[in-house]
């Protein structure tokens, strides 16, 4: 199977819709159809279900849907990679480590992480790459990143080799005059429907934000800005208190589950720099 086949497809799939896919990868209508067609062909299966009300895809379609979008991100991966490695290589250097870690998140432990792998011997740059909730996965696999900080049990570490780095717990982050602040600890509950501070909404991969009561947020700055206004309130790690300006508090949640760090890249890396940086990193 071509990769420009799985391109077609995983178009179609996600669009469910063969014109609305055709102008997403800027070709005509027919050929795309036809391509579609001879994949089933060769398959002995039928991928899509095509009716008057639309295209629904099949149990088999479901799958080469999964494993599609897998493979085109792994023959993306490659070819940034192999992009940054050929720049480096006619620079006459190496190619620059990106690491990838959600912002306003361990900031502490990224820091040591920086200053103790930048006073390795033979120690490359590094290019920290600040992402929204959950994007740290997305672009570790398709290739935008080699190296990234995870944090369990909200992000996903599936088909990555990882290092254990922290486990901590977590804390309400509440405006300093709200009454629960005086609180020497709380419990999840008790941030549950909180009169004017609801907790906040990260937006999906597709930009939307869930429903709810919460304002929409879309990185850290801004959701401390809105805690401070007395506008939301936020559970955050333990760490988070470091990163806290005047008029933000945090209280222990004592029934909350703890947070692990890990330190995560594609399992199939020979980087000797990345490699070394894992290791300062489980050194701290």
């Amino acid at each position: 199977m071509e990769t420009r086949e799985l391109r077609y497809f995983v178009a179609v799939a996600e669009e469910l819709h063969f014109g609305r896919a055709a102008q997403r990868l800027g070709i005509a209508q027919p050929p795309l159809s036809r391509a579609i067609r001879q994949m089933e062909r060769r398959l002995g299966a039928p991928l899509l279900e095509r009716s008057s009300r639309g295209v629904a895809l099949t149990e088999v379609g479901a799958v080469l849907l999964r494993e599609g979008r897998a493979a085109l991100d792994a023959v993306d991966a490659a070819d940034r990679r192999a992009r940054r490695a050929a720049a480096a290589a006619g620079g006459g250097g190496s190619a620059a480590i990106v690491l990838v870690t959600k912002a306003g998140a361990a900031n502490d432990l990224l820091a040591k992480l920086l200053d103790a792998y930048a006073a390795e011997p033979g120690a490359v740059p590094v290019d920290v790459v600040l992402c929204r909730p959950g994007e740290q996965e997305r672009l570790l696999r398709d290739g935008r990143a080699d190296v990234g900080l995870l944090h369990l049990p909200f992000d996903s570490t599936a088909g990555f080799d990882t290092e254990e780095l922290r486990v901590e717990g977590q804390v309400a982050v509440l405006p300093s005059g709200h009454p629960l602040a005086t609180r020497g600890e709380l419990r999840v509950a008790d941030m549950a429907g909180l009169p004017g501070l609801p907790l906040p909404r990260w937006p999906r991969f597709d930009g939307t934000f869930p429903d709810g009561p919460g304002p929409e947020v879309h990185d850290h700055t801004q959701l401390l800005q809105l805690i401070s206004l007395g506008r939301a309130a936020a559970v955050l790690p333990e760490a988070s208190r470091a990163g806290l300006h005047e008029g933000l508090t945090a209280v222990p949640l004592t029934d909350a589950p703890t947070v692990t760090t890990v330190i995560a890249w594609p399992p199939h890396s020979t980087s000797r720099p990345l490699a070394a940086l894992i290791t300062t990193a489980t050194r701290l």
